[in-house]
């Protein structure tokens, strides 16, 4: 879902990313044979799904890469408003590409659009915009876009951390989250899907939402240090409000993935010399602890298998740990060059799924050679859109953070850029 900062990169800072892309690579190939298996390996996926979770090992790796990459991207910088601009231009291009490509497919009757639930064009337009959709009671356009509302929350976080400077307790608040995640499953504490949508209504928790978001990210990116905290603090508050109290997966689920990508930053300090190894093996050893554990109580349900959830999680985490491992190795170009492009794959397939299932329909037997057909055609395609809409995407960004005002040298840390 994520690619490297967008900062002007050299070959040697390209080559210690190269691990990161390799799982990226690796994660979206998962992710996309998991919802094209529903079309072209149907029997399979039923043998598959109660023994290991494809969707989730594949998404837990994307939190695992994002949660070591967005810091660092921020420290990096050492600038909120600049880091904003890369993440908008990073993520925004290809998200409004594929979502009006949606919308005319839909219109042509080429392919449908998911039911929003009677919601109104402007109240999904808007929910949609903020990217928090997930978190606001609105269903996705596209299935796969609910993890970006979690990669917005996190954004949002890792923002509030920098500007009361406590971002280099990553470890801690990873333990905190997966410990809270523990607590609540242990102690019952289960909540209606998208809770506070339904106690104050989908609209005006829309509106609040896009309205503190806005005021968060101008605030934050402010010259005032008064205003920064400000608005760090609202944006973090937001997040830690409605990942919990409205997400559509359990509240154990939500606090997990939070915790799951402040893993990620804890490892990011220990490689970057900001806590000891032992400290960020610690953190693993407890998230993991707390996550299995969690999923483990809660139980089977009509929607969720224990098993495939816990093997898909300690899988995905034992990936990101080989990779991590492999990080001063040469990395293959393939890989590496299909984590590229990870975004594109991840954002492009369920829309060429949705017009197969239209025109052709879901096959229902096994096809590999039409599951080997699909990839050949995708794979082509996102390379278009990575090169037609992302990298565009990327140099604006870089340009238009050139143009605006320099951070303020207050707003800057200067411990958050060792190791950046």
């Amino acid at each position: 879902m994520e690619s490297p900062p967008l900062v002007p990169a050299s070959p040697t800072h390209r080559s210690r990313l190269g691990w990161l892309d390799a799982l990226r690579g690796i994660a979206a190939l998962v992710v996309v044979f998991d919802h094209s298996s529903y079309t072209f390996m149907p029997e399979f996926r039923r043998e598959l799904m109660p023994e290991f979770n494809t969707s989730r090992y594949g998404i837990m790796v994307f939190f695992l890469v994002s949660g070591y990459i967005i810091p660092a991207s921020l420290e990096r910088r050492g600038c909120v408003r600049t880091f904003w601009i890369g993440r908008i231009f990073r993520v925004y291009p290809l998200w409004a590409a594929v979502v009006t490509v949606l919308l005319v497919l839909d219109f042509a009757g080429i392919a449908e659009l998911r039911d929003v639930g009677g919601q109104g064009a402007v109240t999904v337009a808007v929910a949609h915009a903020t990217m928090l959709q997930e978190l606001l009671g609105t269903p996705n356009l596209l299935l796969v876009l609910w993890t970006l509302s979690y990669e917005m929350s996190f954004y949002l976080l890792v923002v509030a951390l920098f500007t009361v400077r406590l971002h280099q307790r990553s470890a801690a608040v990873s333990v905190v989250l997966a410990g809270l995640a523990a607590l609540s499953v242990t102690a019952g504490v289960v909540l209606p899907v998208s809770a506070l949508s339904g106690l104050v209504g989908t609209g005006p928790l829309i509106a609040f939402a896009s309205i503190a978001m806005v005021v968060a990210i101008c605030c934050a990116s402010a010259g005032s240090p008064v205003l920064r905290v400000f608005g760090g603090v609202l944006g973090g508050v937001l997040a830690l409000v409605l990942v919990p109290f409205n997400g559509t997966v359990p509240l154990w689920e939500g606090l997990v993935i939070l915790a799951v990508m402040f893993l990620g930053s804890a490892v990011y300090r220990a490689e970057n010399g900001q806590i000891v190894w032992r400290d960020a093996a610690g953190t693993a050893v407890l998230v993991v602890a707390c996550a299995v554990g969690s999923a483990y109580w809660y139980g089977d349900g009509d929607h969720f298998t224990r098993r495939g959830w816990i093997v898909a999680f300690v899988l995905a985490v034992l990936t990101f740990g080989a990779g991590l491992w492999s990080r001063r190795l040469r990395i293959p170009r393939m890989p590496a060059g299909l984590g590229t492009i990870s975004y594109s794959v991840y954002l492009v397939h369920p829309v060429l799924l949705a017009v197969i299932d239209s025109t052709i329909g879901r096959r229902r037997e096994d096809s590999l050679v039409l599951e080997v057909a699909f990839f050949a055609v995708l794979l082509p395609l996102c390379l278009l859109t990575y090169r037609c809409v992302e990298v565009p995407g990327q140099t604006w960004g870089r340009g238009w953070a050139r143009r605006v005002r320099p951070c303020d040298e207050r707003q800057r840390h200067p411990a958050s850029q060792a190791g950046a």
